[in-house]
């Protein structure tokens, strides 16, 4: 997998400002050709550099306006196990194995307190798992982003207005 680089990195931010600019729009906004761009996405869209889609879809609009991070401590030997487990469960979001005091972290939104209460259970009782702790999130300060690292790589503190 190749790095984005500079050129990539303004491409899209250009798109994230506007995902529907065409190849053209996107060369006149940049001061690009419009084969760079379009080699460049087309070389960014088929190597592995950009995450899915529902990245972008929110829980909220899905009727899961809760957020919870379950720190869990595992069987290490069943690792696996426990990966297949938690991806059969719909409200899980996201799992990092993690150093620290506990062995994985995983980001769970439920619908409201008792459907987490539910969730909670179904992630202790997974095989492998030994032991979970809830934190629920009150409110994201900082929601997932990339376009600071995407400036950052292009060399920019913004990009030009048209």
């Amino acid at each position: 997998m190749q790095d984005l680089d500079g050129t990539d990195a303004r491409i899209l931010l250009a798109l994230s400002d506007d995902a529907r600019l065409s190849g053209v729009e996107l060369a006149q906004r940049l001061g690009l050709s419009r084969n760079t761009v379009q080699s460049r996405l087309a070389r960014i869209e088929g190597g592995q550099l950009l995450g899915s889609m529902d990245r972008r879809v929110t829980h909220r609009a899905l009727g899961y306006p809760l957020t919870a991070f379950v720190s869990a401590r595992v069987d290490q030997h069943r690792l696996q196990e426990i990966e297949s487990a938690l991806t059969g469960i719909a409200e899980v979001v996201e799992v990092h194995g993690i150093a620290g005091g506990a062995d994985i972290m995983i980001r769970v939104v439920a619908q409201n307190t008792d459907d987490l209460y539910r969730i909670a259970g179904v992630i202790l009782a997974s095989p492998g798992i030994q032991r979970t702790e809830v934190s629920l999130s009150m409110r994201e300060m900082v929601p997932y982003r990339t376009a600071p690292l995407l400036r950052q790589r292009a060399g920019v503190s913004e990009l030009p207005l048209p």
